[in-house]
């Protein structure tokens, strides 16, 4: 029988070698794992990680709900927990898995928010080019805008991953592990190479390690960092004057978006994308019909009188 400890250390090797999970991924379910590990310690209702009742699990679930938490917060607590006891039950450190039996809650559904071309063309627009950040911050925004990359997958591409006689990105290692192409306009990739040879290895100086790969650094010559974008594209969005705010998963939506509307087909955009299910691509579609009824509305006769 494992400890709390070496259970959690044993799902998180498996999630890592055999799931082939990112290191976002693989830390959040551990964290979720830690919270109701600290929950049943806290109110002293089970031995350990391993010796848990169904009233346990319903009590914890009941006190995130009671807590404010968000339903997907919840949710995906719930998600981590039953996808650790599926484990446990594998590796015969458990017999049954009790969260199997609480249902997720109801989550409204909302529609992803888009920029429009126009508005990101206004982005790219006032960046100032002549630094060397100023011209990485505007590859990195075509990059994100022109292929639709998650903020991780971004900042894991090396240079040997652009192809420019195939003109694609090799994007290894995305969601479950799974490498794909995703293909890079000419445009783009002038300016790819113009970063490359010129400001990436200004950036590179101003670090302590001369051989590394990483597409896009930051300040110091380091690897650029999730939070990193996310700094950058505020501090974009400020020095424009604008208040609105603006995530990198919002240029990725945007990508898609702009696919389906200028005619690109559903499964085309999924590939690009990197999702598993069609399912999960679906939801641009509405975002498509959102704007098809808007410009109806607007433009029909008898919905103007």
């Amino acid at each position: 029988m494992k400890t709390n400890d070496e259970a959690i250390d044993s799902f998180k090797e498996y999630l890592e070698s055999i799931k082939g999970y990112s290191p976002y991924t693989v830390v959040a379910y551990i964290n979720d794992i830690n919270e109701f590990k600290n929950f049943i310690v806290s109110e002293k209702m089970a031995r350990d990680l391993l010796h848990i009742s169904e009233r346990v699990c319903k009590n914890y679930h009941a006190s995130l709900n009671q807590s404010g938490e968000k339903a997907t917060t919840v949710n995906r607590k719930m998600s981590s927990l039953r996808s650790f006891y599926s484990y446990l039950m594998r590796e015969h450190e458990v017999d049954i898995n009790y969260f199997d039996e609480i249902s997720g809650d109801k989550i409204e559904k909302r529609l992803p928010k888009v920029l429009k071309h126009d508005e990101i063309m206004l982005m790219i627009n006032s960046i100032d080019k002549n630094t060397p950040l100023g011209f990485r911050n505007y590859c990195l925004i075509k990059t994100m805008y022109g292929t639709g990359l998650r903020v991780s997958e971004l900042c894991s591409l090396e240079i040997k991953d652009i192809d420019f006689s195939r003109e694609a990105i090799r994007v290894r290692g995305g969601k479950g592990n799974k490498d794909r192409d995703v293909l890079l306009y000419q445009r783009l990739l002038v300016d790819l190479k113009h970063y490359i040879n010129n400001e990436r290895i200004t950036l590179l100086s101003k670090g302590h390690d001369a051989n590394l790969r990483i597409l896009f650094l930051n300040k110091n010559g380091g690897a650029l960092t999730p939070r990193g974008v996310r700094v950058i594209l505020n501090s974009i969005i400020t020095k424009m004057g604008e208040t609105f705010k603006i995530t990198p998963h919002m240029l990725r939506h945007s990508f898609a978006s702009a696919m389906l509307n200028n005619g690109a087909d559903l499964r085309t955009v999924q590939e690009l994308l990197g999702h598993e299910n069609l399912s999960t691509t679906q939801i641009y579609t509405h975002v498509s019909e959102e704007k098809l009824k808007a410009a109806y509305n607007e433009a029909f006769p008898r919905i103007k009188k």
